[in-house]
């Protein structure tokens, strides 16, 4: 977090910056504390703009420990069917369960934040008409698989992390997007389950499904290819194992948060 983050923890849990620097750990404990959620998210923090001053990281992390309480005393999570179509599910005890590993929750504060920035490029390929070049970006699953095939193998696990990530992501965030009508074209479908080398009949599945399932194959991809294996990046094999759980948390607090209101999709 940055000193600006330190600075408001000190000042609305009223203790010296010093502390909360010298005690790290007990950082999730701190980030669950009413206080903070008001000094960052309350009603006088959002008249003053107080969301602009925080750390993308600060201001997920109490979405997600507010999440994690109030799913605790929640009966039902509503599940979209179709566009602004939602039910029920009384899943919540599997949820508030995912959350109570702060590796996966750290885990999805990470993604938040790391998609307040989104990468794009374009890259090179060679081709039967020659050279060509091709356009990626972060937050298009299709464009992004193409760069499988176009870097070196180090550097495969890394594109296949983020795949899941970007399935995670859209599913979670912004879930009319991938449920009810089709959000992917036959031939975008396709594209994707050839490049993941699964049942080419997957390619007609609804696209929430589509995304979890590809989501949660290319975490186990990325964790299976990759050479050096950290305590870190093994919640992704979690998370794989998870996906509909990570993505139901990512939901509540889209509706919660993001877009109290409702999202109207991408």
């Amino acid at each position: 977090m940055t000193d600006s983050d330190l600075r408001l923890l000190s000042s609305a849990l009223g203790v010296p910056p010093t502390e909360v620097r010298r005690d790290p750990e007990c950082l999730p404990t701190l980030l669950a504390d009413p206080r903070v959620f008001e000094a960052v998210l309350g009603e006088r923090a959002l008249a003053k703009g107080r969301m602009a001053e925080v750390s993308p990281f600060l201001l997920f992390a109490v979405m997600v420990r507010r999440a994690e309480q109030e799913l605790a005393f929640m009966t039902h999570v509503d599940e979209r069917t179709g566009l602004r179509q939602r039910v029920p599910v009384f899943d919540t005890p599997q949820l508030v369960e995912f959350l109570a590993d702060p590796v996966r929750v750290l885990f999805l504060v990470e993604l938040l934040a790391s998609f307040t920035r989104v990468a794009s490029g374009r890259y090179r390929v060679q081709t039967g008409r020659g050279p060509r070049w091709r356009r990626f970006s972060e937050l298009d699953p299709v464009r992004l698989a193409g760069l499988v095939d176009a870097v070196s193998e180090a550097e495969r696990p890394g594109i296949y992390r983020r795949l899941g990530d970007v399935a995670l992501f859209l599913t979670g965030v912004y879930p009319d997007y991938t449920a009810g009508e089709r959000a992917l074209s036959t031939v975008d479908a396709t594209r994707l389950v050839r490049a993941a080398g699964v049942d080419q009949s997957l390619a007609s599945a609804p696209s929430l499904e589509l995304f979890e399932y590809l989501g949660a194959r290319w975490y186990q991809t990325a964790w299976q290819l990759t050479q050096i294996r950290t305590e870190r990046l093994a919640v992704i094999t979690e998370v794989a194992q998870r996906f509909r759980s990570a993505r139901r948390v990512l939901n509540h607090l889209a509706d919660r948060y993001l877009f109290p209101t409702g999202p109207a999709g991408v």
